[in-house]
């Protein structure tokens, strides 16, 4: 599944922040199926961002995995540093979401790493926004592992989205908070066509 969308022709994939924590981070971590199913599982520490190409979920010059919580961002050739401070992810007027990011650093010595142009964004659930709807199989599952509630297993997932910010692409709009959905972009197509003059006769 990683690299490809299974969308119709036509279709992108580019959510949102609250789409990316509404639609599929919610719904992943109270084990709901996400439609469409094209977001893959990919241990963070396991790859480098460029390896993702063919793993994680390709849009544009962007990639898409879901993950498990980690207090260590370490790969084999490097480690992801926290930048900036922690987004609000909103719906409907209520804060949802975090979003966390990261810069991709060569190295395992922080005094001596080298930095990327690699940077990823992290979402996580705040707690209690995880669905209500799956209090009967999710907690049968959860109470499995002696000592995990619904809320520990509902935080534990991420979703992430990886790009390479030198790179001229969608990134442009989420830098300056200007995010852009399928629908957004057909409307603003729509008002392209406004702005032609027809020859005259």
């Amino acid at each position: 599944m990683g690299g490809s969308t299974n969308l119709p022709p036509g279709f992108h994939f580019f959510p949102s922040d609250e789409e990316l924590v509404i639609h599929f981070l919610r719904r992943k971590a109270s084990l709901l199926p996400c439609r469409p199913d094209i977001v893959p599982t990919l241990p963070l520490n396991r790859y480098d961002p460029w390896e993702l190409n063919g793993k994680a979920l390709n849009a544009g010059n962007q990639w898409y995995f879901f993950s498990q919580a980690t207090q260590t961002r370490t790969s084999r050739n490097g480690h992801w540093n926290p930048i900036g401070a922690d987004e609000s992810v909103s719906s409907g007027g209520c804060n949802v979401g975090l979003k966390k990011t990261f810069i991709f650093s060569i190295g395992q010595d922080p005094f001596q790493a080298t930095k990327t142009n690699w940077v990823m964004h992290e979402y996580h659930l705040l707690e209690g926004n995880g669905s209500s709807s799956t209090s009967g199989s999710s907690r049968k599952r959860s109470h499995k592992k002696k000592g995990h509630s619904d809320k520990e297993s509902s935080s534990n997932w991420v979703v992430c989205r990886v790009f390479e910010s030198g790179c001229n692409s969608q990134v442009s709009f989420q830098e300056e908070d200007m995010e852009l959905s399928c629908l957004d972009e057909v409307f603003l197509s729509l008002d392209d066509y406004d702005e032609v003059s027809l020859p005259k006769n």
